[in-house]
């Protein structure tokens, strides 16, 4: 229906765009109210948190719809973030919180900073949920496990329609909040103990070093990073040839490998889980260095080729 009917909030291209027709950006609905209506009847103690995801989705789909200033939602999403702290982290010490907010809040916005590409965040979703979901299982912590399941399932159902090519968007009402289901999980898993803190920044390590480096980049370059842009990894491999479809398998492949791998290191020993963050952080550089040396070839082709240039 969202797909055929809906046409409150359709995405036209533009110059920061990687479609070419206009296409609804209503699939995070779709994906909320799967999580909504599944969570809310599994999990009833997870009824606070989805009330922060339905918050979150409503004036995100406000700003796919009407727009609205990047100060205010910035505003509701730093609200949310430390409403949520307080009310489902309440032994969290002090001295965490100044961490945990805005950690929250960043990876509420990277997530919709990620969702440029026909099939990418809908994956992460997937995979990276998943992960948690079977993480949590293993652990014996059947709510999160549940919750961490439907949101899963709830991103495999909208990959039918969202992979390349893609017949409609997730849109902000499904990544925002997809971003902060991330944060959110990822710190209670910590903080009932049943896993390490780096588990989750690995198992979601495809988007967090994306768009964390971007942003740096954008930063030193003293751009105006809260502005749409193409300059992401991700978008430049799709601009350079790879396409939407192999651009997601490749993300895809990234994302089974660092949650498999995050799951079994989360059962050795110490000096075994450095040295697989160490593997990640020396293999994510490099991924980064030779996709930085390919786009400056290809603008340099650009421009040999452009019309007028010889």
């Amino acid at each position: 229906m969202l797909r055929n009917r809906a046409r409150l909030a359709l995405d036209h291209p533009n110059a920061r765009s990687l479609h070419l027709r206009p296409v609804p950006r209503t699939g995070g609905i779709a994906v909320m109210l799967g999580v909504l209506v599944a969570g809310g009847m599994l999990i009833p103690e997870s009824r606070l948190l989805l009330l922060g995801v339905a918050v979150l989705s409503a004036v995100s789909f406000f700003d796919d719809w009407r727009g609205m200033a990047a100060a205010v939602r910035l505003l509701i999403h730093s609200a949310v973030a430390a409403a949520a702290a307080a009310l489902l982290l309440p032994d969290l010490p002090l001295t965490l919180f100044a961490i945990v907010i805005p950690a929250t809040i960043w990876m509420t916005n990277l997530y919709n900073f990620m969702d440029g590409s026909d099939g990418l965040a809908g994956g992460m979703a997937l995979f990276g949920f998943g992960c948690l979901a079977f993480a949590a299982f293993l652990a014996g912590a059947l709510p999160l496990a549940l919750i961490a399941a439907c949101i899963a399932a709830s991103a495999a159902a909208f990959l039918v329609f969202n992979f390349s090519p893609a017949r409609i968007f997730l849109g902000d009402a499904g990544s925002i909040p997809l971003g902060f289901l991330a944060a959110m999980l990822g710190i209670t898993g910590w903080q009932q103990g049943l896993w390490q803190p780096w588990f989750p920044v690995l198992v979601f390590s495809p988007f967090i070093v994306d768009a964390s480096a971007t942003l740096a980049k954008r930063a030193l370059r003293r751009e105006k990073v809260w502005q749409a842009h193409r300059d992401h990894y991700y978008q430049r491999l799709v601009r350079m040839g790879l396409g939407h479809r192999d651009t997601a398998l490749f993300a895809y492949a990234l994302m089974l490998a660092s949650g498999g791998s995050g799951l079994w290191a989360g059962s050795q020993n110490e000096p075994t889980q450095h040295v697989v963050l160490w593997v990640w952080a020396l293999l994510y550089a490099l991924i980064l260095v030779l996709i930085d040396l390919r786009w400056n070839r290809y603008l340099l082709a650009s421009r040999s080729n452009a019309p007028g240039e010889l």
